[in-house]
């Protein structure tokens, strides 16, 4: 009776062992928490390369230049009209016709004769480069700044809306590409209402006309 009590207990102490590392987590293996972490990092990275890409400096742009602990570089500087920029240590640098990655990039390259390992940033303050105009019926006529993606409609709203004299029904956009000119109708009742005929992504130098 004593053994079999002995063998009793050993095996109740065995299956509670066998249960308790059972319910135990299984540990990730080495690879997947890495390349989980790398492919968050990529994707991080593909969105900050989308968005530095969608904007393309142009002269009278403001732009912020800051390189990593090196406060004697680092500056806010205007893009001159032959699209170049000045900075300490590089002098004339081309900046119009870059994406701020770009330019980042460039900047960063030619600090490396200077410094060890420069860490550059590249920000747009200020868009003047990139306008759009409005003429007619509208509140503020006149040149706005474009903003990445501005549409017909934000841009009337950007401007005010239309005045009480204004023919709701038969605005257009006119753009000039390659020297020819290309209309795009559009009612402002319509656009209100939602219709997305004529409320188009707008590109620099269109002028929206409100009769």
């Amino acid at each position: 009776m004593r053994k079999l009590g002995i063998l009793t207990i050993t095996f109740l102490l065995c299956s509670g062992l066998l249960n308790l590392f059972a319910g135990q987590p299984k540990a990730a293996p080495e690879g997947q928490s890495s390349s989980s972490a790398v492919a968050g990092g990529s994707q991080g990275k593909a969105s900050q390369d989308a968005q530095g890409s969608t904007f393309i400096i142009g002269p009278t742009d403001v732009l912020d230049i800051s390189v990593w602990k090196e406060q004697t570089v680092s500056r806010s500087v205007p893009v001159r009209p032959d699209g170049k920029i000045s900075l300490p240590l590089l002098n004339d640098i081309q900046a119009a016709g870059l994406s701020p990655m770009q330019l980042a990039a460039t900047i960063t390259e030619k600090l490396k004769k200077f410094l060890t390992d420069p860490q550059v940033t590249v920000t747009v303050v200020t868009i003047n480069s990139q306008k759009v105009y409005l003429v007619g019926e509208v509140n503020r006529p006149g040149p706005i700044p474009l903003l990445p993606g501005m549409t017909t409609l934000q841009a009337l709203s950007s401007a005010g809306g239309l005045t009480q004299f204004a023919d709701q029904k038969h605005g257009y956009v006119l753009r000039v590409e390659d020297g020819k000119d290309t209309y795009y109708a559009f009612s402002y009742r319509n656009l209100l209402r939602g219709d997305k005929r004529g409320n188009i992504v707008l590109k620099s130098g269109d002028t929206i006309v409100v009769p």
